[in-house]
């Protein structure tokens, strides 16, 4: 594990951090640097894992669109390390609540490392896309085997498209790229379809292929299509699917958060989970969020987060004065009944 900017044990010294993110990219970073600038004491934590790793590009956030994903996160934990954040490698292993602490306080286990302490924690450790088992599928991931539209459709339009039907969602994505090429394809594959589906699917001009598919076609590291188990090939230069997302919320495992009805957990529009003081940001609760929707969402987290924490600021001064007064005005009380007591008698 190792710290970019000053010594993690000056911090534990200090009383630790009021807040601790797990998880180091955009939706992380944004949430870390916001907090920073509300002169927070932050650390974040990073398993070095981006969901976005195998893309050669990021696309649809402004002013950085086309920047290698890496880049822009280098360039974020340098922003941050100005600022006086810890930036620390490493697994989170587990959260665990700080018993009788009188208000919302967390030992954050790195794996390996010492625990950090933390009066709130932010989890932002994304997802990871499961793939079809296909062979030579897992290998294009990112390059030419893409799931969003948004995200890659530009860069392949025009050109021949096949969707490998996956999920439900299937329809609706190869419907969506009609948006990008007048030639797209449905391997049906595993998907059963309805008349409905097939209706709207001629409608649109999206072929549909019955066959199950077998295989991913690559000669001289490009795409050409998919084999089919009949020994056919579908052409086509871009191959999307819908992939099966999974949460990386392994930190929030025995921290009892509410789920949704689709198992992710769920949160309030700022990223407050059930649980208080734990907050959860980008893709580990918003399978949906593209990358400036993450940075956004981690933005939006910090400053209600900052809010929430000069509420609790405010409560121990108020407490703090409180008691100070009950104490001068106890210590006056017994100082005026020993005067009245030591004065004599006239």
């Amino acid at each position: 594990m190792s710290d970019t900017h000053s010594d993690v044990r000056v911090r534990a010294a200090e009383g630790g951090y009021d807040v601790v993110v797990v998880g180091g990219g955009a939706a992380g970073l944004s949430t870390a640097l916001v907090l920073a600038r509300a002169c927070r004491r932050v650390a974040v934590v990073d398993a070095g894992q981006p969901r976005n790793a195998p893309a050669a590009h990021l696309r649809g956030y402004l002013t950085r669109d086309g920047m290698p994903p890496g880049e822009l996160l280098a360039a974020g934990r340098a922003e941050l390390a100005g600022y006086g954040v810890d930036l620390l490698d490493g697994r989170v292993d587990r959260i665990v609540p700080v018993p009788g602490a009188g208000a919302p306080a967390f030992d954050v286990h790195p794996a390996g490392g010492r625990p950090l302490r933390a009066r709130r924690v932010v989890v932002a450790t994304g997802l990871r896309d499961g793939l079809p088992g296909l062979p030579g599928l897992a290998a294009r991931w990112g390059r030419d085997v893409l799931h969003c539209p948004y995200c890659h459709g530009y860069e392949v339009r025009d050109r021949p498209l096949g969707v490998l039907g996956t999920a439900p969602g299937s329809v609706g994505q190869a419907l969506l790229l009609r948006q990008w090429s007048a030639d797209v394809v449905l391997l049906a594959h595993t998907l059963d379809l309805s008349a409905d589906d097939r209706a709207r699917l001629g409608a649109r001009g999206v072929r549909v292929v019955e066959a199950e598919a077998v295989r991913v076609v690559v000669a001289d590291d490009r795409l050409l299509g998919v084999g089919l188990a009949d020994g056919a090939v579908v052409p086509c230069e871009a191959l999307f699917l819908v992939p099966h997302l999974v949460a990386r919320d392994a930190p929030l495992f025995g921290l009892d958060c509410d789920r949704d009805a689709s198992g992710w957990v769920a949160t309030d529009r700022a990223g407050r989970t059930g649980v208080p003081g734990v907050w959860a940001v980008g893709n580990v609760t918003d399978p949906r969020a593209q990358v400036i929707t993450a940075a956004g969402a981690g933005s939006a987290a910090a400053v209600a987060l900052n809010h929430d924490l000069v509420e609790e600021d405010t409560e121990r001064a108020l407490a703090a004065v409180t008691a100070v007064t009950a104490v001068t005005a106890d210590s006056t009380s017994r100082t005026s009944s020993t005067a009245a007591v030591a004065a004599p008698a006239r």
